[in-house]
């Protein structure tokens, strides 16, 4: 056990400040829903959540540029090529400035077809759709922040992007107050507030690198740049992740709209408990995004003895702290409950579907470290099958056939979908073992 000390201290290095980085973006939402859901009308929660469900569909989406950066530069730096983990990071901010243009050129076609199939109340789609409408301005700062962080984390610094993060989140939430409660602009406020912060964050981050990389670097990268054929692997990494991710995303979607078909005071009450289980999401991201980091630099140096000693030890950490929130969950949502919302009805439905809380942080636990796993290895094919395949074959039949159960048939659903990535992400990593697939690129 002595001999494993050093990796638990990389690991808590890696973890610890991802973890609060990425805790300050579900309490953003808390703070977001608490605000809204006190404004004593339930249509200002329920456009915000339709709203950053179909935002987050386009955002996360691209989240492609965060870890298909992350993987392929913590392999750079095992094999220590500083040159082509820099490379990546111009690649992929070049990439995310391409698509922000793409975004910001097609948005009235896509936030269309998106509400479309969504089938929000025409009393919730005007806040809604203006909602959305705001939020599309921040697209080139959201996507270049992605491959920032994604570059930082490759290199094993989670400091930085934990600045970043919480930068942001707090300029946030001071405009919420301001833009909501001080000045009344009720969803748009919302809206505002994060546009504002978001650039912000960018700004942050532009700074961030540049104390970190000359600028000749940057004017030696720019022929490569322009060579198109550069690209190739940078987009075979992320084409798997860009659909893994998009699955994901219309899984919560999907989510969303079934319970907004539930009534408004189901879909507000499903937004503040996804809310809690983000902020358990994201604490357990901390132990991936050491696996991420851990994992890749280990097999870029081809030191599969480290491969393997990290993800037991970032396993251990995992499991541990989902068993720890689902704890706290259990004891503490009669204090949360409360200070998320003042009407009754919205509180009733809370109370009613707890035990999903409870219980989410365990069962997904196994996908989360996973997932590291192989966004570090670049193996990156079997999170887009195994996520195709838990959503086709275990959460749309489930829920299809427990629609009599209503919201609780939905959260079942929804649980062992979660449930299944793990499992099916565990099989392939079992093959992969057996085969000696982790030392290839692809």
């Amino acid at each position: 056990m002595a001999q494993l000390r050093p990796i638990d201290r990389k690991i808590w290095g890696i973890a610890w400040p991802a973890i609060l980085s990425n805790l300050s973006i579900p309490l953003l939402g808390l703070v977001d829903g608490a605000i809204l859901g006190n404004l004593g009308d339930a249509r200002y929660l329920g456009a915000v959540a339709l709203g950053a469900a179909l935002l987050s569909f386009l955002y996360w989406g691209f989240s492609f540029l965060r870890m298909g950066t992350t993987g392929l530069v913590a392999r750079a730096v095992g094999a220590e090529d500083q040159e082509e983990a820099f490379l990546v990071l111009a690649r992929s901010m070049a990439l995310a400035l391409g698509l922000a243009l793409l975004v910001a050129l097609a948005h009235p076609l896509w936030l269309g077809a998106g509400f479309a199939l969504m089938q929000p109340s025409q009393e919730l789609l005007p806040l809604a759709n203006s909602y959305a409408s705001l939020r599309i301005i921040s697209a080139p700062a959201v996507l270049l922040t992605y491959a920032i962080v994604g570059w930082f984390i490759g290199h094993q610094n989670t400091r930085w992007p934990m600045a970043i993060m919480i930068t942001t989140n707090l300029i946030n939430i001071g405009l919420d107050f301001l833009f909501i409660i001080g000045l009344g602009w009720g969803s748009d406020g919302a809206a505002i507030a994060t546009v504002v912060a978001e650039y912000m964050g960018l700004a942050l981050a532009l700074t961030l690198v540049a104390r970190d990389v000359a600028p000749d670097k940057w004017r030696a990268a720019l022929p490569q740049l322009m060579n198109i054929s550069g690209y190739g692997r940078l987009l075979q990494s992320n084409r798997d992740l860009f659909l893994r991710t998009v699955c994901l995303l219309a899984s919560f979607a999907f989510f969303t709209s079934m319970g907004e078909k539930l009534g408004p005071e189901v879909l507000a009450a499903n937004a503040l408990l996804l809310q809690l289980l983000m902020l358990a999401a994201y604490g357990l991201d901390g132990f991936a995004f050491a696996a991420e980091g851990l994992c890749g630099t280990a097999l870029g140096a081809r030191q599969l003895d480290g491969f393997y000693a990290a993800v037991r030890r970032c396993a251990f950490w995992t499991y541990l702290t989902a068993i720890g929130l689902s704890i706290s969950f259990a004891l503490l949502h009669p204090v949360l409950f409360p200070w998320l919302t003042n009407l009754p009805e919205i509180s009733t439905q809370l109370y009613r579907h707890v035990p999903w809380l409870i219980a989410l942080p365990i069962l997904a636990a196994p996908s989360y470290l996973l997932d590291g796993v192989f966004i570090g290895s670049a193996q990156t094919r079997p999170m887009m099958w195994t996520m195709l395949a838990s959503a086709a074959l275990v959460y749309l039949p489930l829920w299809y056939f427990t629609q009599a159960l209503g919201n609780h048939g939905l959260w079942l659903s929804f649980s062992l979908f979660n449930a299944a990535r793990g499992v099916s992400l565990w099989a392939y990593y079992r093959h992969y073992n057996a085969t000696g697939r982790w030392l290839q690129t692809r």
